[in-house]
Order: C-alpha cells, then structure tokens, then sequence
C-alpha cells in the first residue's frame, strides 16, 4: 500500500461527506490509506491570550465521530487515519497536499450563504495545493447539451493546445487506467478569429476554420500519444472544437465520472498561484466532480 494517503477534509456538512465517500473508493482504487481530516474553524490558538500545548484529541471530535460511525459499515479493510486540527480552513487545507496523493472536499461546507455553487475554502485550496484537489459537487446540477454518445464510465481532461500541461494528461490518463473508463480529451480553439484593422473596424480571419481545427487536433495529439504509451489500456479520444473551452468541458460533465483541468503556472510578472477562469468556470458548473492538477515541475 503507497504510503502517501488520499485527504479527504470533512465538516460534518453534507457536501464533506458526500466528499469522503468519493475518497474512500478513490484510496481504494489507487491502494492508499485513507486520512480524515476535520479542520475546527475556530482555534483556540487564534486567541492572542491562549497558548496551546498541541492539536486537539481526533477522539473527542463529533465530527470525526460521526464519520467514524459513517465508515463502520463501509471501509472493510481500508486503513483510515482520522486527524484534528485547528485553524482557518482556507490555510490549513492547502498544507495538507504536501504529503498526500489527493486532498478531496465538497463543493460547499458548513459556512457561508447556501446559495454560492463553491465554498471559498474549495477554491483556495484548489488553487494552493501542491497535489491535485477533487472537488465533489452537489447532486442535481444540470448542464446544457446532448449527453455521452457512448455509454460507460469516462474522464474528461482539458488540454490547452498552445500551452499543454503534462500533469494534466498524466493524471487523467492514470485515474481512467483505475476505473476502466475511456478518456475524452477536450481541446477547445479560439473561434472565430477577428482582427481589428482600425476602431471599429473588423477584418475577416484569413485562416480557415478546417486548418485551424485539424493543427488543434494534431498539436493534441502529440501532447496525448506519450501517454497512450504509458497507459495502452485506456481508449482515449481528442475533440478539437471551437470556442468556449469552459462551456465544452462544462457541458462533457454531463454523466462523467471524472473532469480534469488544469492551474496556471507561476509567471515571473504573476509570481502568485491563479486559478484561471476556465478552471474556476469548471469548478463552479460542472455536474461531476472536477480534479484540480497543479502545474508540473519544469524541467531541468
């Protein structure tokens, strides 16, 4: 069994536990141990006149009784670690990623106003996070367009053709490899092109449509063939389409069991982490739940 586990971070809430049942067939897939995490929001250490002596006791926390008693049924053999800690979520969560495989959570917990699609300690946590997030939404969420013209289980993987990120593809290849899913790997293409000859002027793009189309196409498939090698098993597709990358991938969630996008890479004029608005698009719509990957390493 790997020793690095798979998180997921819990609140009591509904959205946490719908979470820790995805973590615990996910740690099953991938053979990991399984740590539960409940992240108490207000630490007494936050108070400039207490001084605490450690983390609180895992076994005086109802939260993480009320998950144990969820688990009594249906971990069998999975070795599940529960975990205490004290502090702001939105910091503490993102530090959990260092040491495990995937940090999973809700879409939503406990606090803030019930009509937001993502809780703000989901969106800082996806972003910071050194491992890829998973983020579970609600059941319920309706997306627009036809479904899968092909039924059974399927990842979706958003790749950038202009600039790909192989962590991407690598982890949606390998989480399709675990599940016996077929990949769909969706690489949008800015469309129509415009060009602006003077103030509102707009000249017609001199690049057709088919061309651009089919070097989306064949960029993609040269960032995905590597990864066909690795993982032979897995039956993977490119779409080339135009326009709104965010609503393709929005609208492949449907009956998906997995999307996959990717986090900005730190730029020397940005040097902060970023989301990026197609991936905060994706989080906030998407029907399945949606694996945030950082960026990989650069190479040397």
């Amino acid at each position: 069994m790997s020793a690095a586990p798979v998180i997921a971070a819990v609140d009591g809430s509904a959205d946490s536990l719908r979470a820790l049942d995805w973590a615990l067939d996910d740690a099953r897939r991938r053979a990991a141990p399984l740590r539960v995490v409940h992240v108490r929001q207000y630490a007494a250490w936050g108070q400039a006149d207490v001084l605490v002596a450690g983390p609180p006791d895992a076994e005086g926390d109802p939260v993480l009784d009320e998950v144990r008693t969820r688990l009594a049924d249906r971990a069998g053999d999975q070795v599940v670690e529960y975990v205490a800690l004290e502090g702001v979520p939105g910091a503490v969560l993102p530090e959990l990623g260092s040491d495990a495989q995937l940090l999973v959570l809700g879409s939503r917990g406990r606090g803030g106003f019930a009509s937001l699609l993502l809780g703000s300690n989901g969106l800082v946590t996806a972003r910071d996070a050194v491992c890829p997030v998973v983020v579970v939404p609600r059941p319920g969420r309706e997306v627009h367009g036809e479904g899968p013209a092909e039924p059974g289980p399927r990842v979706v993987a958003g790749l950038h053709a202009d600039s790909p990120d192989d962590g991407v593809l690598s982890f949606a290849c390998a989480e399709a490899a675990r599940r016996g899913a077929r990949l769909q790997v969706i690489a949008a293409y800015p469309w129509p092109l415009q060009t602006w000859s003077a103030p509102g002027q707009v000249v017609p793009p001199l690049v057709d449509q088919d061309a651009v189309e089919h070097e989306t196409r064949v960029l993609a498939e040269g960032f995905l063939a590597p990864h066909r090698e690795r993982h032979p098993e897995v039956r993977a597709s490119v779409e080339a389409l135009p326009g709104d990358a965010a609503g393709h991938l929005v609208a492949a969630s449907k009956d998906a069991d997995l999307v996959v996008v990717g986090r900005h890479r730190r730029r020397l004029l940005a040097p902060a982490r970023m989301m990026g608005s197609v991936t905060q698009a994706v989080l906030l719509h998407a029907a399945s739940p949606v694996a945030v990957v950082p960026p990989a390493p650069p190479e040397d």
